[in-house]
């Protein structure tokens, strides 16, 4: 069975460009114009994918998102000419899984979709992650680099449990210190920097040059296991 992209935006140009793309790379294709169809054809559609523009024309896209996630996990990647730092993060805090600026490579946007569409999984049923020698194992809480033990401290791990729960997505700066020194560390990215080039220094073949714990400038971090 093809996979269902849903596409919400209110260009018709886009929405035209968008479905010959996913067309062709095998998917069946739903449109929607507005923020309220889209919610609408959601529930209906049940689509695999959602590409979700910000500028809609009865409410912002980012309203739609959090709509969403209040009852839906599907993947969603967001379009949007708004380039601005403070954008991408209110949509990724949202709970966007990627964000792409207008215009854009249709070869790159299915690639994100792809590796959207591989995170679907619920955050806990591949207890093991296992990429390039690095063995991180959620139910004995062991880490491993080419076989060999690697000691990380409480918070080190709660880290690496979260970015491994979330590979592939970008989190912001913000959503991982919340989520692991809790809602009054939001603004002590100074922690996170520390923590981060730790864990580099421990996983990494070359620190400087990671493979796994990738920098997203001004945004945060996206954990990469391929």
């Amino acid at each position: 069975m093809k996979p269902v992209a849903l596409i919400i935006d209110d260009e018709v140009q886009i929405r035209r460009l968008l479905r010959v793309a996913l067309e062709a790379d095998g998917y069946t294709v739903s449109e929607a114009e507005a923020g309220q169809q889209g919610l609408t054809e959601t529930a209906l559609k049940r689509p695999d994918v959602i590409l979700l523009d910000l500028g809609l024309p009865d409410m912002d896209g980012v309203e739609v998102l959090r709509r969403l996630r209040e009852w839906s996990e599907t993947p969603v990647l967001i379009l949007s000419v708004r380039d601005a730092e403070e954008q991408k993060v209110a949509a990724l805090d949202a709970g966007a899984d990627d964000y792409v600026t207008k215009p854009f490579g249709t070869a790159e946007l299915l690639a994100r979709l792809r590796a959207a569409q591989r995170r679907k999984k619920p955050a806990e049923s591949e207890a093991v992650f296992a990429s390039h020698g690095l063995v991180i194992d959620l139910v004995s809480r062991t880490v491993t680099l080419q076989g060999k033990p690697v000691k990380v401290s409480a918070t080190e791990y709660a880290l690496l449990r979260l970015f491994v729960k979330h590979a592939g997505r970008v989190l912001t700066h913000r959503h991982i210190l919340r989520e692991v020194w809790g809602p009054k560390s939001e603004e002590h990215r100074q922690y996170l920097r520390v923590y981060i080039t730790h864990l580099r220094q421990k996983i990494e073949e070359t620190p400087t040059e990671p493979r796994f714990i990738k920098t997203e400038p001004g945004i945060g971090y996206r954990f990469l296991g391929e």
